[in-house]
């Protein structure tokens, strides 16, 4: 079995074993158990119960992320996405005014067009298009991102109406747990210990339970079922609703391919012409696993950006996902206890993956204003806009409108052009 394992993931091919792989698999699931938490208290404010929420979060996670690793390869984990959930609570059920029903039939509808571009190799074509000069930008962008959620959920910094943001509340029990957590994991790892992400989320979670620092933990008493094949497809398929659906496919095209395209060169995996090896098998995986979300009773789930950390623990294959994925199966009957985890134990290491992956702006080309301008759009839109969707549509339009004035439209694929067009009209119309 061990043998087949080696060969199917190619895991001492690509430098690494099983052990590695085994604490990378685990790094990734606690750096993300947080959304077996936070997903049904959003969702909560759509209607669903949260006991239906939680388990639609695990079980789909889980068998999801199993799946990206058996089909891609690659070490990519897969959840609803942090964004994502509040545009379905937020935006399109308390906003729009649809049932969590409907808005279910809408995740149900977009993940569905989102396979058949897939499929159809249209995403394929759209990474392979995407300007190489701005493939480092989205990977610095990513890691500036995710310092920024970090910070944030570490409570040292928050929000201010004067300028925008400003110092937290360094002396809360809770920043003074993700301060310590982050210069303990920082030393593990400087002194080479690969695990050291896992011991310092765990150690921050012992040490915070009886500090009542504790997450907030899930209700499993009953009801967990109670999303499933709920969905109302029909009502997501009335011309009304089509802006909708194109927004939701929209963001989670263009989230999965930022993260995808960021994580992959975080790890090097590129393959020789400096692209995601089997990018159509990840996309495929990732919409399939949209549409089985709305079928279990969940948002729209993406690619993870926490796949970092399971890349930073030494995670090179497909086996990292399957582990994580595992680990998110068999934390459905415990789903309470994980989550307990403080918001602060997982914002150190968000700190610390960021703080190396923004490393990938040494590659941009700084003395070309051609590429330094839309790269800085692409880096700072990231985290300003709390979107990666959105700094990566920044980026497109700044790259193809220099272009344009500068007379070299042709040098650049017409899809650039199309694309910088697209993201136009949806700032325009779709706000």
């Amino acid at each position: 079995m061990l043998d087949f394992l080696d060969r199917y993931f190619r895991i001492r091919q690509l430098g690494s074993n099983f052990r590695t792989e085994v604490v990378a698999g685990t790094t990734t699931f606690l750096a993300m158990s947080y959304i077996i938490a936070v997903n049904p208290a959003i969702l909560a404010d759509a209607g669903i119960a949260p006991a239906a929420a939680a388990f639609a979060t695990c079980i789909v996670s889980g068998l999801a992320t199993i799946a990206m690793g058996f089909l891609a390869r690659l070490p990519l984990a897969v959840a609803p996405g942090m964004g994502l959930n509040a545009f379905f609570a937020y935006t399109v059920v308390q906003g729009h005014g649809l049932t969590w029903q409907q808005a279910l039939g809408v995740v149900f509808v977009a993940g569905v067009a989102f396979l058949l571009l897939s499929l159809a190799g249209v995403r394929h074509a759209i990474l392979r298009t995407m300007p190489s000069e701005l493939l480092p930008a989205i990977g610095s962008g990513i890691g500036m991102f995710l310092v920024m959620v970090g910070l944030k959920n570490a409570g040292l910094i928050q929000a201010h109406d004067a300028t925008l943001v400003t110092r937290g509340e360094l002396s809360a029990p809770g920043s003074l747990l993700a301060i310590g957590t982050l210069l303990f994991t920082a030393t593990l790892l400087s002194r080479g210990v690969r695990a050291g992400i896992v011991i310092g989320v765990v150690g921050a979670a012992l040490l915070g339970t009886p500090l009542g620092l504790a997450g907030v933990a899930s209700d499993l008493d009953g009801g967990a079922f109670d999303a499933i094949f709920r969905l109302d497809i029909g009502a997501a398929l009335s011309v009304d609703l089509l802006g909708i659906v194109f927004a939701m496919l929209f963001v989670d095209m263009f989230d999965s391919l930022g993260t995808v395209i960021g994580v992959v060169k975080k790890a090097r995996l590129e393959d020789s012409d400096g692209q995601v090896p089997g990018l159509g098998r990840v996309m495929g995986t990732d919409a399939a696993a949209t549409i089985v979300g709305a079928l279990a009773g969940t948002s729209t789930l993406t690619t993870y950006i926490e796949s970092a950390a399971g890349i930073q623990a030494g995670g090179r294959t497909g086996l990292t996902s399957v582990i994580t994925g595992a680990l998110f199966l068999l934390a459905i009957p415990v789903v309470p206890f994980v989550g307990l985890i403080p918001a602060e134990a997982a914002a150190a290491p968000l700190i610390i993956i960021g703080a190396m992956t923004v490393g990938l702006a040494r590659e941009v080309d700084w003395d070309d204003i051609e590429t330094a301008v839309p790269a800085l759009f692409v880096m700072a839109g990231m985290p300003l806009t709390f979107s990666i969707a959105d700094g990566l549509a920044m980026g497109v339009v700044a790259y193809s409108a220099l272009k344009i004035l500068r007379g070299r439209a042709g040098k650049v694929a017409w899809m650039v052009h199309a694309l910088a067009a697209l993201f136009v009209a949806r700032f325009a119309l779709l706000g």
